[in-house]
């Protein structure tokens, strides 16, 4: 088995088979709860620890994924293209909505990583949690995080948003579709934005602009406070 491992193909091939499986039982369910990326991560794991697999051997083919995390992140553009004259409208709420949510980010997890004693380089880890993954690595990098931890997060992060979020919108009546998209990119990122995306044409593509712009509005808060210092 672990000669088989070893080979790119079989990362590749796990994931794939792991993810359908989630998309199959999520439509038999028919629950915002059974989350195929989460059901991929789970199911991987449970393969790596059943057959001693090491996790380099599963990375062989899981490098060649990630190559394709920049294109469908892009690929989001589309979305926003067609929703542009609406984006135009509230482009200024749009805006302060990412750069409020972005401080708060921040400041909740500096706040809470205080509270419970965390270290510089776990705090440091943890603050760039709600961006997406390319620039919380950088940010990461940049604060002496660790790089490891922060792609963790942000993955329970994006996957937390994307579950919870419909509940969250009916919990607080959020009728505004506007609002709604601006609130699931700004705090969960592109996973987050792929379920807004099945919620509404006008809620992805808001989330869509809400996770790059927060993303930018998260390094320059970072790169002013690392200033001032």
């Amino acid at each position: 088995m672990n000669n088989y491992a070893a080979e790119p193909l079989f990362g590749i091939v796990i994931s794939i088979i792991y993810y359908l499986f989630g998309v199959f039982l999520r439509k038999k369910i028919k629950s915002n709860f059974i989350n195929p990326l989460l059901i991929t991560i789970i199911g991987i794991i449970l393969t790596l620890l059943l057959f001693n697999i090491p996790f380099e051997d599963y990375q062989q083919g899981g490098q060649i994924i990630n190559l394709f995390l920049g294109p469908a992140t892009a690929s989001i553009a589309y979305s926003v293209f067609l929703q542009i004259r609406i984006l135009k409208v509230w482009a200024i709420p749009i805006i302060a909505g990412c750069m409020g949510g972005s401080i708060a980010s921040i400041v909740s997890v500096y706040f809470f990583c205080r509270i419970f004693g965390f270290n510089e380089v776990l705090t440091s880890s943890i603050i760039p949690k709600s961006v997406t993954t390319p620039i919380a690595i950088e940010i990461s990098a940049q604060l002496g995080g660790m790089p490891s931890i922060t792609v963790s997060l942000v993955i329970l992060t994006g996957i937390f948003g994307s579950l919870f979020s419909p509940f969250l919108i009916r919990v607080f009546r959020i009728s505004e579709k506007i609002a709604a998209g601006t609130a699931i990119g700004v705090s969960s990122h592109g996973i987050g934005t792929s379920k807004a995306i099945e919620l509404g044409e006008i809620e992805g593509a808001v989330s869509g602009i809400a996770m790059g712009l927060s993303g930018l509005f998260t390094s320059i808060f970072i790169t002013l406070v690392q200033i001032f210092k």
